[in-house]
């Protein structure tokens, strides 16, 4: 079977020598992520459950576009190097659920095949002037504070990192690399970023490799931008009427209409392999409280110190927590934006904004509490908030969906391991897990509000699989934001 790819021809800054592959693995069934240099869809056609790879791939969900619709699996069915790719038929197999809107896959293949980059830029550290754009394309494009967002603060620390960004009504993704050198002038060490911008981060990670591989020209042989040109007038974005304002919010329920099974494989081959495991593994039981808030969209800041990518990853895992595919549920809620990686320069556009999610390396942030509802320092969830401190405690409803989920993923890896499923994953699993138990609440809710008798009782509230008491606060919180508040709330869930 032959494989559609959605590349150009190749040009000159597509002939990248072994180095994609450092392992000089051609093969596609090489099993490590290590081993090359493979984009997120790679992995997950491969093996379908691979560990965590600090490697190429980035958040790059489903995106919501300004007709309210998610990216269809056309879109990205073979990513940049797509050997071992899942092909277009692979797609259509495992999105056949009977008819589909044609309509939602022709908007958004007109769009989102389009090439994106709207600019492409060097970044380097000046040991006097600090962070420094050295070079970009196009010269008169507005990149203001874009080198503090390459170089994310901390970033010497570490020799390789990748970085997501919000640049105005742009994406962004830089490459950063860490070298050292026998230079007095540079103090020993040469560090550089390489990234681009692009209206929407869906299909940054397709240009992760190559990223990659041009920071580490850049650090070898300073001043190289030829391949830089190359990329940038092949892939440079034609952007349609209005596409400067193109800014979107992660899989939200502006998309939902678009689900059920022809989700799977838009969301296979769009966010990297590992990403969601590694998200409950990291978190525990806390995962049920930052579901939450999620889902009350509230400002969620999370700290970590650099490598800054893997936090990245965090800032996705928690934009689909808050999936939600019922037609008309949250249409008047704020979206919940993913900012990714921010720094003190983007304080000012923080303040602004009613729901969003971000990761930061900048302790100062947590000082700054008007700026967020909850701060996340590594495992640690807390708020400042009197409000929404009781949210933070789990409720046994919290623990029985925790178990839940924790013997699902036990079978899927039993099943995994014992029959080679290859098919089903722990992130199709975990993004299911979420969407089912959210449509679940709101579901019972519409039920509730249809009827004779619209008060939220005890058996309405286990219905939505939440704790008539220790759930409440959440309840009230939630038939507030989304409008509910025409329902009335028993007596008997004030009690405990």
């Amino acid at each position: 079977m032959v494989e559609r790819s959605d590349r150009a021809p190749l040009l000159d800054w597509e002939e990248v020598p072994s180095a994609e592959k450092p392992g000089g693995g051609a093969a596609p069934t090489a099993p490590h992520a290590k081993d090359r240099l493979s984009s997120p869809s790679n992995s997950r056609a491969l093996s379908g459950c691979s560990g965590w790879s600090s490697g190429p791939g980035g958040p790059t969900p489903i995106r919501a576009a300004s007709d309210g619709c998610g990216a269809s699996p056309a879109t990205s069915s073979a990513p940049a190097g797509s050997d071992g790719a899942l092909v277009p038929a692979e797609v259509e197999h495992l999105s056949d659920a009977g008819p589909r809107e044609v309509s939602l896959e022709e908007r958004m293949v007109n769009w989102e095949e389009n090439d994106q980059i709207v600019s492409v830029f060097v970044v380097t550290f000046n040991t006097r002037s600090g962070n420094m754009l050295e070079w970009c394309l196009p010269k008169d494009m507005d990149l203001e504070g874009v080198e503090f967002k390459a170089i994310a603060s901390g970033s010497h620390r570490v020799t390789t990192d990748f970085i997501y960004f919000r640049k105005g009504s742009y994406f962004g993704l830089a490459c950063f690399a860490n070298m050292a050198v026998e230079s007095t002038v540079e103090r020993g060490a040469r560090m550089k970023s390489v990234g681009i911008l692009s209206p929407s981060y869906t299909l940054l990670y397709r240009y992760m490799s190559f990223l990659e591989h041009q920071v580490r020209l850049q650090l070898q042989s300073p001043g190289h931008y030829s391949p830089l040109e190359a990329f940038y007038e092949d892939k440079r974005a034609l952007l349609p009427p209005g596409g400067d304002a193109v800014v979107t919010a992660c899989p939200a329920n502006a998309w939902g209409a678009a689900i059920n099974h022809s989700m799977h494989p838009e969301m296979k081959i769009t966010h990297p392999a590992g990403c969601m495991s590694q998200f409950i593994r990291f978190f525990g039981e806390q995962i049920m409280v930052l579901w939450k808030l999620a889902l009350l969209r509230r400002r969620i800041l999370i700290f970590s110190p650099p490598p800054v990518g893997v936090v990245c990853y965090r800032v996705y895992c928690c934009c689909c927590l808050a999936n939600i595919s019922i037609p008309g549920v949250g249409v008047a809620v704020p979206e919940f934006r993913p900012f990714f990686y921010v720094n003190v320069a983007d304080i000012s556009a923080l303040e602004n904004e009613l729901s969003y999610v971000a990761c930061t390396t900048e302790k100062i942030f947590e000082e700054k509490k008007d700026l967020y509802d909850v701060y996340v320092d590594n495992q640690n969830v807390k708020t400042y908030r009197d409000g929404l401190k009781p949210l933070l405690r789990l409720s046994t409803a919290d623990r029985e969906k925790y178990r839940k989920l924790t013997e699902q993923r036990q079978m899927l890896l039993y099943s995994q391991e014992e029959n080679g499923d290859c098919v089903s994953s722990e992130e199709d699993l975990f993004i299911l897990f979420f969407l089912e138990q959210n449509n679940r609440i709101f579901q019972t809710l519409s039920e509730v509000a249809g009827s004779t008798d619209p008060t939220v009782t005890q058996e309405s509230v286990r219905a939505m699989g939440l704790d008539p008491h220790g759930d409440r606060l959440f309840l009230l919180h939630l038939l507030e934001i989304y409008g509910y508040d025409t329902l009335l709330v028993s007596e008997q869930l004030c009690c405990s």
